[in-house]
């Protein structure tokens, strides 16, 4: 009962680190139908390819098992030596066959859920060796599905078996009229056709039981939703360490936005609490746009900057607080601030250039700014 309730809590869908870590445990989907199918497709595959090539080594090795000289017979350290030869032989000629299956079996086991070996799945487990469990284990629902699925196996097998035995029957039986050689080729073709036609039944059985064991492990993987928020915080970290790691993130930021203040045109600044680097590409974009802004200390480092790399620096208070309120870093400023801060860059360009002798400075202007204005578009 508290199996079944425990079933019902999982209304969750298995996240990518549960389905990981039942992997790493060897807990994937398995078909033992398509497993079964596949190896027996190639099975008769290989028999009616090989049937040629394999049937003149097996009379080969019939031949020699059989061809005995006289004086060999006598011999009683030939025996071994002749077993050893011809169950070689035996080998060689089915080599071809114990080739495909052994690739098939590899191929068709990881062909539902991939390749996969974990040492956790071949460990010792104590509780396998439990009566109670074995029993809850014969008589639980996957139990009852094997069963139905061996009955219908069976019953598949047993009908085509047998109206196919009883069309080839004649086959059969001139089996014992032909050539040895030949008899032995028809013998491995008719075996590989009767594999292909009883394979044919099975794949009904592995079209439904592929989908069920799919169902089944997605069912059995399921999780509550206790176990979702647990992962989402194992995964995510303790807070300490989360603040850590946006800690180094807004270091990394401002040890970049600090790289681009050398670039700016004009720092605006507060001038002490706040200070914004513009520059302004009309090549590239259409307005000024922010490189870097700060208050207190972190303004304080923007203008040692600057100052360090004669990027000017203009005291526009308002201003200063309007863009640092409004505009993130890499923004276009607001179009309503465009005319104070074209101003601003007028004036900055007015002093970049030669003045000619006599020339008075021009005045630095006093852009107007209404701070309680709604500047976000």
């Amino acid at each position: 009962m508290a199996e079944e309730q425990a079933q019902q809590d999982r209304t969750e869908q298995p996240t990518p680190k549960r389905r990981e870590d039942a992997r790493k445990k060897g807990d994937v989907p398995r078909s033992r139908e398509l497993t079964m199918t596949g190896v027996m497709l190639s099975g008769a595959g290989a028999m009616l390819a090989f049937a040629g090539p394999m049937g003149s080594r097996m009379l080969a090795a019939f031949e020699n098992s059989f061809t005995v000289e006289r004086d060999l017979l006598l011999d009683e350290r030939y025996l071994p030596v002749a077993f050893a030869e011809t169950a070689s032989g035996g080998f060689t000629s089915l080599l071809p066959l114990v080739v495909v299956l052994v690739a098939a079996v590899l191929l068709f086991s990881a062909a539902l859920g991939g390749f996969s070996f974990s040492m956790k799945a071949a460990a010792f487990k104590g509780e396998r060796l439990s009566p109670i469990k074995g029993i809850k284990r014969i008589f639980s629902a996957n139990a009852l599905n094997e069963l139905v699925k061996a009955m219908a196996k069976f019953a598949v097998v047993a009908t085509i078996a047998v109206f196919w035995l009883w069309y080839e029957s004649e086959q059969l039986l001139a089996l014992g009229r032909q050539p040895v050689g030949e008899a032995i080729v028809t013998a491995f073709r008719i075996c590989g056709v009767s594999l292909l036609v009883v394979s044919l039944g099975l794949i009904l059985i592995a079209a439904v039981d592929v989908p069920f064991q799919l169902w089944q492990y997605q069912k059995k993987l399921r999780m509550t939703r206790q176990q979702v928020k647990d992962e989402f915080k194992e995964t995510e970290g303790r807070p300490e360490v989360k603040s850590r790691i946006r800690a180094l993130q807004q270091q990394a930021a401002q040890r970049r936005m600090m790289e681009d203040v050398p670039t700016a045109d004009v720092v605006i600044t507060n001038p002490t609490h706040f200070a914004v680097a513009l520059k302004y590409d009309d090549a590239k974009r259409g307005a000024p746009h922010v490189v870097a802004k700060g208050k207190d200390l972190v303004a304080k480092r923007i203008r040692e900057i600057a100052s360090e790399n004669d990027v000017p620096l203009f005291s526009a208070p308002p201003l200063a607080r309007v863009l640092y309120r409004t505009t993130d870093i890499g923004e276009e400023i607001p179009a309503k601030l465009y005319t104070a801060v074209a101003q601003v860059l007028a004036y900055i360009y007015q002093l970049n250039e030669t003045l000619r002798p006599g020339q008075r400075r021009p005045e630095p202007p006093a852009p107007e700014i209404d701070e309680d204005a709604d500047y976000d578009e």
